[in-house]
C-alpha cells in the first residue's frame, strides 16, 4: 500500500509520518546542495583562479565566495588541469562507487525503473567530491546530476532504513531527484514536475511523485536559498511576448534546436562508446577526456566549468554571434568528453548554455533580418534554453517552468510552449537520458499494476472459444472403470456431476495417486470418495484478474466455468496458460496499434 492510500484513509498519524519524511528529504537535499554549491565555490577559487588565473562569469543569482586572486591567466595550465582533474576523480569513482560514473541523473532513472529504488549510501558522498573535481578544474557539466543523486540516496537510504517496500522508497528518491534539482537551480516547482516527468520518454507523469517531490522540493529550495539568498539564478530583461507574427522565427528556432540536440546527443554517445572500447584502465579514462577538453579550453575557454556567466550575458545581447556558435559547439565537445569518459557532472546545466547560445544566434540573425518583429534577441536565449533541453531529454513541460523559474520570465510562456512542444515531437527518438523507458506501462516498476489494470478489463465471456470442453465423469462411477478411461486420454482434471448432470466436484490426476497403486480397493472407491466438492469456480461474467487470483491462490491450472453463480451447469474448463497466452496476445496488439 502506498503513501496516498494510506493518507486517504483518514491517518492523520500516518500522514504526518509521511510529511515529516519528506521534509526530513528536503532538509537534507537543501544541505546537499548547500555543500555542493560551497565546495564548487572553493574548487574553482583554488583551481581555475588561483592556478590558471582564470575566472568565468557567473549568473546575477550567484555571488563569489572568496575575492578573485591576482594570478595571471595561465593558458597552458588550463590545458592540463581538466586532466588533473580527471585524473582525481576517476580514481576516486572507479575505486568506490564505479556506479557513480557519468551524469547521475540517468544512474537515478536506472534505479527506479529497475533497482527498486535502491542507491547505495556511499554514492552520493563520492559523486559530490567526484563532480566538484571534475566540475572546478575546468571539465564541463552541470550541478543536477550529483545534487539529484544526493537527494536521491538519501531518500533511498531513509526507505531503506524504515524498512518500507520498493514502492515507497522509489517514491521518497523521486523526491529526492525533484528536492535536490529544485533547490540548485531555484526552481522548486520544475524541480517536482522534472522528477515527475524525466523517468519516460512519452508525454508521461509518475503521477505518485509529484505530490511528495513537491514538499520536498519547496523544503530544499527554503533551505539553499536561506544561506544564499532568494531570487531567480539568471537575472534578464522584462521580456514579453506581443507580435504574433515572431511565431515564424520561434518555430525557425526550434528546428536549430532539434538539429543541434541530436547533435549533442550523437555525440555524447559516440564519445561513451569510443572510451568503452579504449583498453585503458577505467581510472585513467577521465583524465584522458579532461585532456581532450582542456585542449578545446586552450582556444575556447569560455567552454569550460559551468558557463552560466556567459550565458547571463547573452541574455542581455552583449554576445556576439561567432563566439555563440563557438560556445553551443564547443560546449557539446567538452560536455562529451569531460563526462562521457567517466568523469562526473550533470548534462542539463551543458543543455541551457547550448541552447541559450544557439537561441541568441537565432535571435540576432533575426533582429538584423525583421527588426521590427524581433525586438529581443535575448528572449530567443531563454526560449532556446527551454527548447534544447525538452529536444534532449523528452521533458517539455518542466523543463517551461525550469527556464521560467531560473530566468524569472514567465511572459516567455507562450514561446517557450511552441519552441519546446515542436522540439520535443521532432526530437522524440534520441534523448540524453538512456535509462528513460517508453512510457509507464514499459517500466519494470509498474509491471503486475498494469497487468491487474488491463486483466481487470477482460471478461472470461472473450475467452469462450478457448474454454475446453472436457469429459465429466458420474459420482457413482467405480474407480476401476474409471481407468479405462484415464488410460485412454491426456485429460488432467475432471469435472464429477451427479444425477441431474450439475458439477457437484472436481479431482486431478494427483488425486488419484494414491488408490491407482493400492489394488484391492479400486472396486471399492467411487468417484464421488475422490473428488474436492469445495468447489472454485469462475463465471463468463467474473474477470481474468479475479480468475487468476484465485489459480493462483490455490496452485491449480485450471478452473470450472459455470454458466452462473447459482447454476450448477458447466460450460468447461479454463486454463492458466490460455489466460496468460490471451494476455501477451492482448498487450502486442495495445502495442502494434500504439
Amino acid at each position: 500500500m502506498g503513501f496516498r492510500e494510506k493518507i486517504g484513509s483518514g491517518d492523520i498519524a500516518v500522514a504526518g509520518k509521511w510529511l515529516f519524511y519528506f521534509v526530513l528529504i528536503g532538509i537534507i537535499a537543501g544541505c546537499g546542495a548547500i555543500v555542493f554549491h560551497y565546495l564548487c565555490g572553493l574548487g574553482m577559487h583554488y583551481f581555475l583562479d588561483l592556478m590558471a588565473g582564470y575566472r568565468p562569469g557567473s549568473p546575477a543569482g550567484e555571488h563569489l565566495l572568496l575575492p578573485h586572486t591576482q594570478t595571471p591567466f595561465n593558458r597552458w595550465i588550463l590545458l592540463v588541469l581538466p586532466a588533473l582533474g580527471g585524473l582525481i576523480s576517476g580514481w576516486l569513482v572507479y575505486t568506490f562507487a564505479p556506479e557513480a560514473e557519468g551524469h547521475g541523473t540517468d544512474a537515478a532513472i536506472d534505479a527506479y525503473h529497475h533497482k527498486g529504488g535502491l542507491i547505495r549510501g556511499r554514492i552520493p558522498i563520492i559523486k559530490t567530491i567526484a563532480s566538484t573535481l571534475t566540475l572546478t578544474t575546468g571539465g564541463s557539466g552541470g550541478r543536477e546530476g550529483p545534487i539529484a543523486q544526493i537527494g536521491a540516496g538519501f531518500g533511498s537510504f531513509l526507505a531503506t532504513k524504515f524498512k518500507l517496500s520498493e514502492r515507497e522508497r522509489r517514491i521518497m528518491m523521486a523526491a529526492g531527484i525533484g528536492a535536490g534539482v529544485g533547490s540548485i537551480f531555484r526552481a522548486p516547482l520544475a524541480g517536482a514536475l522534472f522528477a515527475a516527468e524525466v523517468l519516460y520518454r512519452d508525454p508521461d507523469f509518475e503521477s505518485e511523485v509529484i505530490i511528495p517531490a513537491g514538499i520536498s522540493s519547496v523544503v530544499a529550495y527554503c533551505t539553499f536559498c536561506l544561506v544564499f539568498g532568494w531570487g531567480s539564478l539568471f537575472d534578464s530583461p522584462n521580456f514579453k511576448f506581443q507580435n504574433p507574427l515572431e511565431l515564424g522565427p520561434y518555430l525557425v528556432l526550434a528546428g536549430v534546436l532539434v538539429v543541434t540536440a541530436i547533435l549533442y546527443i550523437k555525440v555524447f554517445y559516440g564519445v561513451i562508446g569510443l572510451f568503452k572500447k579504449m583498453s585503458i584502465p577505467n581510472h585513467f579514462k577521465p583524465a584522458l577526456g579532461g585532456l581532450v577538453t582542456g585542449i578545446i579550453g586552450f582556444f575556447l575557454p569560455y567552454t569550460l566549468s559551468f558557463g552560466y556567466g556567459i550565458t547571463q550575458q547573452a541574455i542581455f545581447n552583449q554576445v556576439a554571434i561567432p563566439t555563440l556558435i563557438a560556445l553551443a559547439l564547443g560546449k557539446i565537445f567538452t560536455t562529451s568528453f569531460s563526462i562521457g569518459s567517466g568523469g562526473s557532472g550533470g548534462v542539463f546545466g551543458p543543455s541551457i548554455v547550448i541552447g541559450g547560445a544557439m537561441g541568441g544566434v537565432v535571435g540576432k540573425l533575426f533582429h538584423l533580418l525583421i527588426p521590427s518583429v524581433v525586438t529581443s534577441p535575448g528572449s530567443f536565449v531563454i526560449v532556446g534554453m527551454a527548447g534544447f533541453f525538452a529536444a534532449a531529454s523528452n521533458t517539455p513541460i518542466s523543463t517551461i517552468i525550469f527556464i521560467s523559474e531560473m530566468t524569472n520570465s514567465y511572459h516567455l510562456l507562450l514561446p517557450s510552449l511552441l519552441v519546446c512542444s515542436i522540439s520535443y515531437l521532432l526530437c522524440q527518438k534520441w534523448t540524453i537520458f538512456e535509462n528513460q523507458v517508453k512510457s509507464r506501462i514499459d517500466s519494470p516498476a509498474h509491471a503486475g499494476e498494469f497487468m491487474m489494470d488491463i486483466l481487470q478489463t477482460i471478461k472470461v465471456e472473450n475467452l469462450r472459444h478457448l474454454i475446453k470442453e472436457v469429459r465429466c465423469v458420474n459420482e457413482d462411477m467405480a474407480f476401476s472403470e474409471f481407468k479405462k478411461i484415464f488410460s485412454s486420454t491426456k485429460q488432467h482434471y475432471f469435472p464429477v456431476i451427479n444425477t441431474k448432470g450439475d458439477l457437484s466436484g472436481i479431482f486431478s490426476s494427483n488425486d488419484i495417486r494414491e488408490v491407482i497403486f493400492t489394488l484391492h480397493i479400486e472396486q471399492l472407491v467411487v468417484m464421488k470418495d475422490i473428488m474436492v466438492s469445495d468447489l472454485i469456480f469462475t463465471t463468463p461474467s467474473e474477470d481474468l484478474n479475479t480468475t487468476l487470483l484465485k489459480l493462483t491462490q490455490k496452485n491449480i491450472d485450471a478452473l470450472p466455468v459455470m454458466e452462473k453463480e447459482d447454476s450448477g451447469r458447466l460450460i468447461g474448463l479454463i486454463y492458466r496458460r490460455d489466460i496468460i497466452s490471451y494476455y501477451n496476445d492482448h498487450i502486442k496488439k495495445i502495442k502494434d496499434h500504439e
